[in-house]
């Protein structure tokens, strides 16, 4: 499973016009499923979002986690992220898990973040959707269960 994690002070996404879902100051998740991820990889990618230190406390320093300053999360299935562009210009998604299957995972990830007491919205899985975002610092974490 692979996330690209952005602390946001704002973001939404839009669905055929119209706003999906939409957070305040947190996180941004695009969250992409890879074929043979589990229940395993969704808990470890899960709990380092929610755990990650990238907020700055009192003195400026990222020592903060999402918990810690009450952020909210907006999640966006992205199968995207396991395109490979080793071979020609052309992306091959062949290591995405099928929409089935990524659909169950990220569905139970959203439930699993919910469980935590974390506010969270999401994009609509498989749609065209258009996201919007303030980046703040700008910070952005690359995260994958495999490394």
């Amino acid at each position: 499973m692979r996330a690209v994690v952005q602390r946001v002070t704002s973001a939404q996404v839009k669905t055929d016009g119209a706003v999906h879902g939409s957070t305040g100051a947190g996180l941004l998740v695009f969250l992409g499923v890879g074929k043979g991820d589990t229940e395993d990889d969704l808990r470890y990618i899960a709990d380092k979002v929610i755990n990650l230190r990238i907020f700055s406390d009192e003195n400026g320093k990222m020592n903060l986690s999402l918990p810690d300053i009450g952020g909210e999360m907006l999640i966006i299935s992205q199968f995207t992220l396991y395109g490979d562009c080793s071979h020609g210009r052309r992306p091959y998604f062949g290591d995405a898990m099928n929409p089935d299957g990524a659909n169950l995972l990220y569905e139970a990830f959203v439930g699993y973040i919910r469980s935590r007491g974390i506010h969270a919205e999401t994009g609509k899985f498989g749609a065209d959707m258009k996201v919007s975002l303030v980046n703040d610092g700008p910070v952005t974490i690359l995260l994958d269960s495999a490394k």
